[in-house]
């Protein structure tokens, strides 16, 4: 009875070490090592030859299907927007707004726009230099108003729609992705207030030098520039980042009126549902940024287009190595792995919320593909939710807290901070490490509040929101060093 319930899990825990060999150690391609590690482990796990291919086709395509067109319709969205200077715009409007005294708060809006709309490196890439050059021009640290940043751009890769991990997820425990979307913004909001700006004040103290650092940018190259008057205004420009958000959000908060007052369907209802249905959303707002990031500013339909190509030129390795996580996490559950957990853990009290956080962060630490974790943990997680009356949107968000936590060398994110910031290896730890740590376990808890009560969790980020505010904007300590110290322009 024992190896019964041992070996198929030992079996999963040989087959990720392989992949961490081989992706690590061999510096083998992530999707080929994805791929070489299904066969091996669907092998072991004694399917039949005859299904083992199939298996693999099946999870591949199954996830691709689902997620390809939201990924590909958004990276096309994101794209023209930071072509056209969208983003630029939110970002120094939002900074000139809020002006020098809460700089920190202005950041954080900006990131938080743009990150929905950019995934996270490209998001990254946009305001890294962005934020250089307000730093230099307002003689404050790089880390000071960087680590709000990465915060709010990895709190809206973490938990938010189209990015890929609750995308992916949503679709894999079916899940409700509107209900995601609205419950991953009141999570995310704020997981990033306790994750940057009041971490900023901890990483003072933690690595006080780290804040004298300058950075080192010449890797990115020269960066398009745009003088603001060439750029679309600012409302357009909010309005085209959010559109999918507000669509997707109206069809599903019309989803719980109708079921809370129970009203019957009729087409006016379909229509809207039509509307707000994710892929739909995505093509409507793309269609919204042909017009107002190209064609309402003259730009010719080919650069519009052109933009479009280049954007899924740079997530092609992406959708394969998500294609492969499907492939791997099918796997599991055609070898039978999910049962095994699903029957370990009958009866006891554990929350699933819980569980796919936690295999969702263990295997994050083991691999660092954050989608890689999450669709791995899907194969694990889902046999054991048919026992459960669970908010499948929460277990969703729980998965994409999991596979978000400490960050470290065998994250790309990893080194990208660290190369970027001109930080060592001890302060990358002790800030990006600790950012995307705190990211995660807050994130948890702010869903399990959500699990037990909605008016708790919203009073929680009400105090939360007040207490930020006045350290940030109040405190009048003389903790002024490393935030407007000595960085000379």
């Amino acid at each position: 009875m024992f190896w019964r319930f041992i070996m198929p899990l030992l079996i999963v825990a040989i087959g990720i070490i392989l992949l961490l060999i081989l992706i690590t150690g061999f510096k083998l391609n992530t999707f080929v090592s994805l791929i070489i590690v299904s066969f091996i482990v669907s092998l072991a796990l004694g399917m039949p030859l005859e299904n083992v291919v199939t298996s693999i086709e099946g999870g591949l395509g199954g996830t691709l299907g689902h997620i390809a067109l939201i990924f590909g319709l958004g990276a096309m969205l994101g794209r023209l927007i930071a072509d056209a200077g969208g983003a630029q715009r939110i970002a120094m409007t939002l900074i000139n707004k809020f002006g020098e005294k809460r700089i920190q708060w202005a950041v954080v809006v900006a990131s938080f726009i743009v990150g929905i709309a950019l995934f996270f490196e490209v998001g990254l890439v946009l305001l890294i230099p962005i934020v250089f050059s307000i730093a230099k021009e307002l003689r404050v640290s790089i880390l000071h108003l960087g680590i709000p940043m990465a915060a709010a751009l990895l709190a809206t890769h973490s938990f938010l729609p189209p990015h890929p991990g609750p995308t992916v997820i949503a679709g894999e425990y079916g899940a409700d992705i509107g209900l995601v979307l609205l419950n991953g913004i009141i999570v995310a909001i704020p997981t990033v207030i306790l994750a940057g700006p009041l971490y900023t004040r901890v990483a003072k103290k933690i690595v006080p030098d780290a804040f004298n650092k300058t950075g080192n940018i010449a890797s990115l190259g020269e960066q398009k520039t745009f003088q603001l008057e060439e750029t679309p205004a600012f409302g357009i420009s909010v309005l085209t980042a959010m559109f999918p958000v507000l669509l997707m959000a109206i069809s599903t908060i019309l989803d719980m009126i109708q079921k809370s007052a129970g009203i019957e369907g009729n087409t006016l209802i379909e229509i809207v549902r039509l509307i707000g249905n994710p892929s739909s959303a995505m093509l409507i707002s793309l269609f919204l940024a042909f017009y107002t990031m190209g064609i309402a500013r003259n730009t010719p339909i080919k650069e519009v287009m052109d933009s479009c190509t280049s954007s899924i030129a740079a997530i092609g390795m992406m959708l394969l190595i998500i294609g492969g996580g499907g492939a791997f996490k099918q796997v599991l559950i055609d070898g039978g792995v999910g049962d095994y957990v699903a029957e370990l853990f009958t009866g006891t009290s554990m929350s699933p919320i819980i569980l796919a956080w936690l295999v969702a962060a263990i295997l994050r630490i083991s691999l660092g593909s954050a989608t890689v974790a999450a669709m791995s943990t899907a194969g694990l997680v889902i046999p054991m939710l048919a026992q459960y009356d669970v908010n499948l949107a929460l277990v969703t968000l729980a998965t994409g807290a999991g596979s978000s936590i400490c960050s470290h060398v065998n994250d790309a994110g990893f080194w990208m901070i660290k190369e970027y910031f001109g930080l060592s290896m001890k302060e990358t730890f002790s800030t990006w490490t600790l950012l995307s740590t705190i990211t995660s376990v807050s994130g948890l808890g702010f869903i399990l509040l959500l699990d037990a009560s909605l008016i708790i969790s919203g009073a929680v980020i009400i105090l939360i929101s007040i207490v930020a505010i006045y350290f940030s904007m109040f405190d009048r300590s003389k903790d002024k060093r490393n935030a407007f110290g000595d960085i000379k322009a």
